[in-house]
């Protein structure tokens, strides 16, 4: 039984005693049977009629601020759990609620004792007032009324259920009326105006070396850059080597290429963990660039050599054409400068235009599915090295599948000395780079098994000239020094200005997504904008010093990380170990074999190989991107780099465009005693109000998928078309022709008769997940709002963003006195249905109707 403490106050008139609602402690739960005897035992007393001459005294003698604070509704954790079509799911009782929580929301229950106030008689209220000697309404609510007969009382309860839902009214900001052209005007004047701190402020932008290196902490940091600064230039040693091999270029200018864009990175980069150098798969790139303009250039003599079985050994003794100034590798390094221009120039302007957002459409997903497609490219190409083979580098659409063919075709040409030499190489690499991976959390560097390898192979290619017994291919001489500077071929620019766009964005979209991994990583943050123009200009300034284009690597930049790198000084280590290369040790690498660069290369593949691996977790997260990675990896290595990239864009595109195209729809429900609203499909304890349908639209409401939302809206509620023709077929079967005299005139009149009513009075489309609309969303919501309305269901819009409000606005989707159909909440829009809804019901016998206001 519930027992009520009344607290009367001695110093009060009987009139002016309050009495409190007792509430049950929290400690113990009521069971139904004891809510029942407490209703019947201790009725609530009604609200109660004050005069007016009373409430005149009142107003004139205000009695002092007794009431106490109302508690506060205790914590509720909800839980919902999803559908299953295999759950096993028994306990009825799915709501889990704190211990302090026994006595639910505290104003509910009081509104609920609110309501059964009204239910009872004037004079059921005087009986209880004389049984308790006083009265006060529960809780704080105080009701008043102007008349003091019974009438009164029945209008007030009347008006009371009448009265509408609350609504939310929110003021738009006003935006200012801007001038373009003053706006531009303004924008110059801000721009061109000089002074010494912008100045300051443009130069350190331009140049952060000028900012870092006056706070650097020799101390601290300097151990850590050298020693991983010696580490990455002996590593970029062979792989400089190796990787011009694959660029169509000569070995010293790979040495080239790493030296000077180790340096301006330094000067201009902002990243202090990534290393900028050598990339494979950009080198593929240009290497497929420069064998297409060397064929169209005339210089074909390997093409034919190829194709009758000859096989030639030495890297630039093929005959000049007739009018050529210089040789095949002469000619080799003009293309490959030259397409190097034009991808910094392009980098560079992105950043000046801060067109940076290209680099957005190129996912990881597809970014890892084309460094795969393109590896199996560089292995492809590097093959014919590990046989010892002199076969056309196939180039265009299907080069990894004609190389194949080539290959298979002379594959009894092998030169076993190169064979033999290539497996003993891969037999000491491999093992030995997956000991560096195991072990390089107790290495404190990893082990250069690079540099031994080449140092021995050229100590036994030399001492057992393994070249004049066996012909097997050698790097040949290399060079001391620097070659003068020479400016790229302006007549080449057209045709490699279009290949150069490819290279400029894989380069930046590399070099910025590793920077801003390592970045966040070690907590500090990079300047994407910056880094667009850094590895520019390690492309623009380096292709006047006959190199090729770079980028930032993932296997150095991880090896630097590891080896303690702690800034871009480590940079000027790695380029001053390159130097002492270029200038001393380069003539010594005469005698290296061909084979054994061209499994250093293969043997640093083995991380975008292994993304196979990684396929199973990617599936499993997204099946979408696992698609995306597989068509792009496929289409760049069976088709080309460059189709296979554009390839990859588009396809991605479009499954952007196909999740907005057939999005997920739901109907909603509503958590129990609260305001959120889920979907029932996902979730299972949640309520459907009835006479009312909530649906979610989970995408912008465009031309490609109207239709769409449509058929998914008439398909969960009903299609109001096939009701409205269905109700017009039943009104033809259904009418009944009388003749009816009124004033002596005979009409007749046609009656129709009623309809079967429908199961529900109102949808609410939920557009929390609309962000956009265009003319075609616009047209449909009007559309869609007229087809319900013609069979008399009502369609409101809730939750929408600012964006859809003023689109719905300026398509004139509802008039100036029906903008209460938009509301701030789905909970709003469902109490504004019921409420509407309700004052249809009601009955008033003198034939008022009551406004919402």
């Amino acid at each position: 039984m519930i027992h009520r403490r009344t607290k009367v106050r001695r110093n009060l008139p009987p009139q002016r005693q309050r009495t409190r609602l007792g509430s049950r402690s929290h400690g113990a739960a009521q069971t139904p049977e004891e809510r029942r005897q407490g209703q019947r035992q201790s009725p609530i007393p009604p609200t109660r009629v004050i005069p007016t001459q009373l409430r005149r005294q009142r107003a004139a003698h205000p009695p002092p601020n007794t009431s106490r604070r109302v508690p506060r509704t205790p914590l509720v954790t909800v839980r919902l759990f999803r559908q299953s079509p295999r759950s096993a799911f028994s306990n009825p009782d799915i709501w889990q609620q704190d211990q302090g929580d026994k006595s639910r929301h505290h104003h509910l229950r009081l509104m609920g004792e609110l309501r059964r106030l009204k239910h009872l008689s004037p004079e059921m209220s005087l009986k209880n007032k004389e049984q308790d000697g006083q009265y006060s309404p529960p809780s704080r609510i105080h009701l008043e009324h102007e008349e003091e007969s019974c009438n009164d009382f029945q209008q007030f309860e009347t008006n009371d259920q009448c009265r509408p839902h609350a609504r939310i009214h929110l003021e738009p900001q006003e935006k200012p009326d801007t001038n373009f052209k003053q706006f531009v005007i303004k924008k110059l004047e801000k721009s061109c105006q000089c002074s010494s701190n912008k100045a300051r402020n443009i130069i350190f932008g331009f140049l952060p070396v000028l900012q870092w290196l006056p706070k650097y902490n020799l101390k601290k940091n300097i151990l850590g850059d050298v020693m991983s600064g010696l580490i990455v230039g002996i590593l970029l040693v062979p792989q400089s080597i190796a990787y011009s091999l694959l660029a169509g270029q000569e070995p010293v200018y790979g040495l080239y290429t790493s030296f000077f864009a180790s340096f301006i990175y330094f000067l201009l980069g902002t990243s202090r963990h990534i290393s900028v150098g050598i990339f494979g798969v950009l080198c593929l790139m240009i290497g497929e660039v420069v064998d297409r303009e060397l064929y169209k250039a005339g210089y074909d003599t390997a093409h034919v050599a190829a194709s009758l079985g000859v096989v030639s050994n030495e890297s630039t003794s093929l005959s000049q054409p007739s009018g050529k100034i210089c040789d095949k590798s002469c000619y080799a390094i003009i293309v490959g400068s030259t397409v190097t221009f034009m991808a910094g120039v392009y980098q560079v302007a992105m950043g000046f235009f801060q067109v940076g957002f290209v680099s957005v459409y190129l996912s990881d997903a597809l970014l890892s599915g084309f460094v795969t497609g393109a590896s199996f490219t560089v292995l492809t190409s590097q093959a014919k090295y590990l046989l010892g083979l002199s076969l056309p580098r196939s180039s265009g659409v299907g080069s990894l599948i004609t190389t194949w063919i080539h290959i298979f075709r002379n594959i009894h040409k092998t030169n076993i000395c190169d064979l033999i030499t290539s497996l003993l190489c891969l037999l000491v690499l491999l093992p030995t780079k997956e000991l560096n991976e195991r072990l390089k959390s107790k290495l404190k560097a990893p082990i250069p098994t690079e540099l031994f390898v080449v140092v021995a192979a050229t100590l036994v290619s030399h001492f057992g000239k393994l070249n004049e017994k066996y012909n097997t291919s050698i790097a040949g001489h290399i060079p001391t020094g620097f070659l003068p500077p020479k400016a790229p071929d302006w007549n080449l620019i057209p045709n490699v200005a279009v290949d150069a766009i490819a290279i400029s964005i894989i380069g930046f979209a590399i070099t910025v997504s590793l920077s801003e991994m390592f970045a966040k990583k070690h907590g500090y943050t990079v300047k994407a904008n910056q880094e667009m123009y850094a590895i520019g200009f390690c492309n623009i300034i380096p292709s006047f010093f006959h190199c090729f284009a770079t980028s930032a690597a993932l296997a150095k930049t991880l090896v630097k990380e590891s080896t303690g790198c702690q800034s871009q000084l480590s940079g000027v280590v790695t380029a001053l170990v390159l130097l002492l290369v270029l200038l001393v040790i380069a003539p010594l690498f005469y005698s290296l074999q061909k084979s054994v660069l061209g499994v250093i290369t293969i043997v640093n593949l083995r991380g975008a190989l292994r993304k196979f691996k990684d396929l199973p977790e990617m599936w499993r997260i997204s099946r979408m991107d696992t698609v995306i990675w597989f068509v792009t990896m496929l289409s760049s290595a069976l088709i080309s780099t460059e189709i296979g990239l554009l390839v990859g864009v588009c396809f991605s595109l479009f499954c952007v465009i196909l999740r907005t195209q057939k999005p997920e729809t739901s109907l909603l429900g509503v958590v129990e005693e609260s305001e959120i609203f889920e979907s029932m499909s996902a979730y299972k304890n949640l309520q459907a109000k009835s006479g009312i349908k909530i649906f979610r639209f989970v995408a912008p409401l465009y031309y490609i998928n109207k239709e769409y939302f449509k058929s998914s809206l008439y398909k969960k509620t009903l299609n109001p078309v096939l009701v409205k023709a269905a109700q017009k077929k039943a009104v033809k079967k259904k009418i009944k022709k009388e003749t009816a005299t009124l004033s002596g005139i005979r009409d007749e009149v046609s009656v129709q008769l009623s309809h079967d009513p429908l199961e529900f009075h109102t949808i609410v489309v939920d557009c929390s997940a609309i962000q956009f609309l265009d003319t075609a969303g616009i047209h449909t919501l009007k559309e869609v709002r007229r087809d319900y309305e013609a069979i008399g269901i009502q369609v409101l819009l809730a939750q929408c963003n600012p964006s859809v409000r003023d689109s719905l606005a300026r398509g004139e989707y509802c008039k100036k006195e029906e903008e209460n159909l938009l509301f701030y909440s789905v909970y709003e829009a469902m109490t504004f249905a019921e409420d509407s809804q309700n004052r249809k019901d009601i009955y008033v016998p003198n034939g008022l109707s009551f406004s919402s206001d």
